[in-house]
């Protein structure tokens, strides 16, 4: 049985509308992606907000950091599996099937990444995701002694502190417009069979 067939719950604008900038946005994510993400499409909605959330969410996920990319990822799922977000867990599920190339992690994360395999510095790293998103306000100078003592840097944990807040605003306005993730994402890098 297929997911909803909508982008969100409320209009989505034409794109033949929409401002050049934004046009050729859709475009370079086609060229890349081969689809434009429905979370785009959402937020076309508010051309503003759209570039402004492109422009944080290319910074925080594809930015430099110390943080690798994959890393980043894991902690958009772990956050998303808290929040119970649809979307994200399907989109950025599909990520982490990607850049590590194995579809189990994807799931594990998805589902529970306590199951995974996973090195200190990555457990580490997801156990303060999960806790920041359950528990913010439990979080503690040990939890960030617990993040140095793994090897991460005070900016590391800035931009682990910023991924987890992004992920917990972009989970709460996918579930309150009823956004939908991209068909296309349920069957990426789900490796041979």
């Amino acid at each position: 049985m297929p997911q909803p067939d909508h982008v969100m719950k409320l209009p989505v604008p034409d794109e033949a509308g929409l401002d050049d900038d934004i046009r050729k946005y859709f475009q370079v994510c086609r060229d890349k992606l081969g689809l434009v993400p429905n979370v785009l499409a959402a937020y076309a909605i508010r051309p503003e907000k759209l570039r402004a959330f492109g422009k944080m969410y290319n910074d925080l996920m594809l930015g430099e950091s110390g943080l690798s990319k994959l890393e980043r990822e894991m902690v958009a799922v772990v956050v998303s599996s808290v929040n119970r977000c649809y979307y994200c867990l399907v989109a950025h599920g599909a990520a982490v099937r990607e850049l590590s190339g194995d579809p189990q992690l994807g799931e594990m994360m998805v589902m529970n990444y306590r199951v995974a395999e996973l090195s200190a510095r990555q457990r580490g790293l997801l156990d303060f995701a999960w806790k920041l998103t359950e528990t913010p306000q439990l979080v503690g100078d040990p939890d960030r002694q617990a993040l140095r003592d793994l090897g991460f840097g005070e900016e590391d944990i800035f931009d682990l502190c910023n991924v987890v807040g992004f992920f917990n605003m972009s989970n709460r306005v996918a579930a309150g417009v009823d956004m939908m993730p991209n068909p296309e994402y349920h069957g990426m890098a789900r490796g041979e069979e």
